[in-house]
């Protein structure tokens, strides 16, 4: 896959239901980002990612990861309860993308003031 470096979208309510109604890989790849990133309601935009967090694709899925983390560092608002035990799920069962989820939850706990996945993030050092 050719690497396109570009702004991420802002995208409406209704733009994000028909991507998810489409099923294209290549937008799922980049949904959580740009909601993550751009989204106005910090609410929607994590119940999405946490969504999209069980997505069968493991790229959606670690980017997923990376919405939040996008989220906590432009709203500052996560509700711990609910990202918790996902972003736990996902150190333990991607591999793939480990490193990406390890400097989502590293970027998670700097803005949020958390200290999730302590443990897991000191055994890949």
């Amino acid at each position: 896959m050719e690497r396109i470096y570009k702004p991420l979208q802002t995208l409406s309510e209704d733009e994000i239901k028909r991507i998810l109604l489409d099923d294209n890989i290549q937008e799922l790849i980049i949904l959580p980002l740009s909601v993550g990133e751009n989204f106005p309601q910090w609410k929607f935009a994590q119940d999405l990612c946490i969504n999209l967090s069980e997505y069968p694709d493991t790229r959606v899925r670690a980017n997923s990861i990376l919405g939040l983390a996008y989220i906590a560092r432009t709203k500052g608002k996560l509700e711990k309860y609910i990202v918790k035990p996902v972003i736990l799920r996902a150190l333990r069962e991607e591999t793939e993308y480990k490193w990406q989820i390890i400097d989502a939850l590293k970027d998670i706990n700097l803005f949020m003031g958390w200290n999730i996945g302590a443990k897991q993030i000191k055994s890949t050092l």
